[in-house]
This record gives structure tokens, C-alpha cells and sequence, in this order.
């Protein structure tokens, strides 16, 4: 949303203020939290922004029912919500990421002679595959902020699916906890047989310039006929089809 002159009047300071200061105020909390790694305060997002704290609370309050942020209540702190995130990713999907993605996916489904696959975050209400239960969705779960991550999962009926092949040994938040660190730790998330039965997948995270996951660039193939000692290296390419990605559509230098 683009504010002109038109749209501003002249406060009794001579301070530009907006003719909708609701509007805009939602859209500078947005932009700040996007900007921030942790999700923070209410107080702390309302004095960074000059907010005035009668307003901020409000203004979150709606935020969240609507799913652009997400109120962590142990932690008292607010953070993006899964429908900014599939903004983020919307965005990313229907512009560079598509253009950008296709020769790419192509070199690397050639070159590793299985399929290629472009995956992005979705949390709407019915969807299928679950994230946690894939590996293009662990890839972008682990490098999203924990925070961000507990807040998708806030109890055992997130972990729950009636569409996998078989049952799941995520049921719940420490065990995705730990299995993401291992995700972070490699630089990539595996799955196998759990979506469909005899495959496996490998996928690693694009990121946008402030680290943040938009997509995972994924392999699918036939377990029985895809030895285990080449899977490392299969990995590797999963990762740097993923990494140039990152640094063509965002200009992401620190991708390693």
C-alpha cells in the first residue's frame, strides 16, 4: 500500500501524519518484524515504532486473529504468523522464484537424472502434506526463527495427518525440536516413506536476504534403487541447486 500526498495531512508539529494511521501502523509492525530474527514485546515493538501503547495492542490484537502474527503467551512476545509468511512466499512463487527456478530444477533433475521439485511454506487449514512430515517442508521449518517454528506447532493436534502412508514419529514439538537440529546442523532434511511409500526426498532451504526461508529446492527418488552412499552427494547438489537460488532471486551472498 502506497500512501501519496493526498493521502497525509500535517500534524500540529508539522509531523506528516497519515489519513490512516491504522493501516499504515499494521503494515510498519509487519515490516519490523520481518526485519527481526526473535520475536519481541508488544511494549518494545510499539516504542521502536512510536506507537502509542493504547494503539499497539489493538493493532496486534487483529493482527493475530487474522494470522499475520502469532502471540507466543508463554513468552508474553509477538512474531510473524503464518499468513505473512505465505505472503513472503506467495510473492517469491509468482515472481523470481518461478523464472529463476525452472532451468534450475531442470540442471539439477538432469543431472542427478531423478526429479526436481520447488516447494513453499503453506499453513492453510486441510492442507494435505503437513510440513513437519516432508523434507522440502523441514528444510524451510529449520531455518525459520524457533520461535516462529513453536508457534505453527502450539500443541499435539498440529502434528496430526490422515494423509501419510504411514505413521509419523513426529507427534510432537521436542521431538520436531530435535530433528530440526540435525536439519540445521547438515544443511538439509530427509524424508523417507512417509509421504509415499518406496521414496525418498532431500531438500535444503532458500532464503532471502535477511535468512529468512521462502522455498526448498527438493529431490524425490526410488529408495531401493538409489544406493546410500550417494546420497551425500546428492545432498550437496540439493544444496547448491538451493544456495544459487538464494543468491540469484535475493541477492543472498551468505548462503553456504
Amino acid at each position: 500500500m502506497t500512501l501519496n500526498a493526498a493521502d497525509r495531512i500535517k500534524g500540529r508539529e508539522g509531523k506528516t501524519v497519515s489519513k490512516v494511521p491504522g493501516s499504515e501502523n499494521t503494515l510498519r509492525i509487519l515490516r519490523h518484524l520481518a526485519s527481526k530474527r526473535s520475536p519481541m514485546l508488544a511494549s518494545r515493538i510499539g516504542k521502536e515504532l512510536d506507537i502509542p501503547r493504547s494503539s499497539i495492542y489493538d493493532l496486534l490484537r487483529v493482527m493475530e486473529e487474522n494470522g499475520f502474527v502469532q502471540h507466543l503467551r508463554e513468552e508474553g512476545r509477538f512474531g510473524l504468523g503464518p499468513a505473512a509468511l505465505e505472503i513472503g512466499s506467495a510473492y517469491s512463487h509468482h515472481q523470481a522464484l518461478t523464472s529463476a527456478g525452472r532451468p534450475l530444477l531442470a540442471s539439477l533433475g538432469k543431472a542427478t537424472g531423478e526429479s526436481a521439485h520447488l516447494a513453499v511454506l503453506v499453513t492453510d487449514v486441510g492442507v494435505q502434506l503437513p510440513s513437519h512430515l516432508t523434507a522440502s517442508g523441514r528444510a524451510i521449518l529449520a531455518a525459520a526463527p524457533r520461535a516462529h517454528v513453536r508457534a505453527l506447532y502450539p500443541n499435539a493436534a498440529a502434528f496430526s495427518c490422515r494423509h501419510v502412508a504411514e505413521e509419523s514419529s513426529i507427534t510432537k514439538y521436542v521431538t520436531l525440536s530435535s530433528h530440526l537440529d540435525h536439519v540445521r546442523q547438515r544443511g538439509y532434511a530427509t524424508e523417507s516413506g512417509q509421504v509415499t511409500p518406496g521414496f525418498g526426498s532431500i531438500a535444503a532451504a532458500v532464503k532471502d536476504d535477511h535468512g529468512w526461508p521462502t522455498a526448498a529446492v527438493s529431490v524425490t527418488f526410488i529408495e531401493k534403487d538409489f544406493a546410500q552412499d550417494l546420497r551425500p552427494q546428492l545432498a550437496q547438489m540439493v544444496k547448491d541447486a538451493a544456495n544459487r537460488l538464494s543468491r540469484h532471486i535475493h541477492g543472498n551472498r551468505t548462503a553456504d
